[in-house]
């Protein structure tokens, strides 16, 4: 974890490895199949610190979390992260969620809508349609099989946008390649297993919160469609574009983070910022993408 911004780890009552960072109005951050903490918010977690107290936990099987003996659901990742909120004291708080980590937080957001003041997703899906459901497909065989070279040269083209995967020259790319297969948590078959079953269609009308999606339009793993699926199941809910692959923290991270605090920044103080969103109330403009 980047250092400077009083990051420290804990453990939750369930096992699960917890991050927090930062001092104010607390944040919690869900993370992404076959990710981690460390690795989707790493790259912009000093800047939402420097607002923000970031609270989130690592799944089974990814950071310093031990692997699950039992298949993945929602309402358990939920159920951490609710936990992790009330071992940092934390009553209410903003939620931003990352791909499966979407998911995660549009069920918290249904579950305790008490809670959850604003909500962020970024590269949301409801449910898979049926290319991300045989890409998920593959990937749950590659991770389950163990041969993390090919998995990266699966996952890599699918992950970073068509413009970025080109530009890489030679060596440039194959040290990608490396650090992607060497980087693969060890739950990620558990993860993606939790993507193929994933439905949260209904509980998206139950969202009362604020909410900001924030599509990656570049995305050859969660087709844009699928994620302003999920914006239009939301009531009054915000999109926001991004010209990335499914990796906005690794193509745009700056980009990412003000989207995220310029949006908090609005729901907690009702104050405009330079994207001129409405104050006071739930945000419903729609931006071309």
């Amino acid at each position: 974890m980047a250092a400077g911004v009083g990051t420290k780890t804990r453990t939750t009552r369930a096992t699960y490895a917890r991050t927090t960072a930062g001092e104010g109005p607390a944040l919690l951050l869900a993370h992404g199949a076959g990710g981690s903490v460390e690795a989707n918010f790493g790259p912009v977690l000093p800047a939402l610190a420097a607002t923000h107290r970031a609270v989130a936990v690592d799944y089974p099987g990814s950071g310093k979390t031990p692997r699950a003996k039992e298949p993945l659901t929602l309402d358990t990742l939920a159920d951490e992260l609710i936990a992790a909120a009330d071992a940092e004291g934390a009553d209410t708080f903003a939620l931003a969620g990352y791909s499966l980590g979407t998911a995660v937080a549009v069920r918290t957001a249904a579950r305790h809508p008490d809670r959850v003041k604003a909500l962020v997703l970024t590269a949301p899906f409801a449910r898979p349609d049926t290319r991300m459901t045989l890409a998920a497909q593959v990937w749950h065989h590659l991770a389950s099989s163990r041969d993390r070279d090919e998995l990266a040269r699966f996952l890599l083209p699918l992950a970073l946008s068509p413009e970025v995967l080109d530009a890489l020259p030679p060596d440039q790319l194959a040290a990608t390649l490396r650090g992607t297969a060497e980087s693969v948590p060890e739950g990620t078959p558990d993860h993606v297993d939790l993507v193929l079953r994933t439905d949260v269609r209904a509980d998206l009308a139950a969202v009362t919160a604020p909410t900001l999606v924030i599509t990656t339009t570049r995305d050859q793993l969660v087709p844009p469609r699928v994620q302003r699926e999920v914006a239009a199941g939301i009531r009054g809910a915000r999109v926001a574009g991004m010209d990335t692959g499914h990796l906005p923290f690794a193509e745009r991270p700056a980009q990412w983070q003000r989207l995220i605090t310029d949006f908090l920044a609005e729901t907690e103080t009702g104050t405009r910022t330079a994207s001129g969103a409405p104050t006071g109330s739930r945000p419903t403009d729609r931006p071309t993408e």
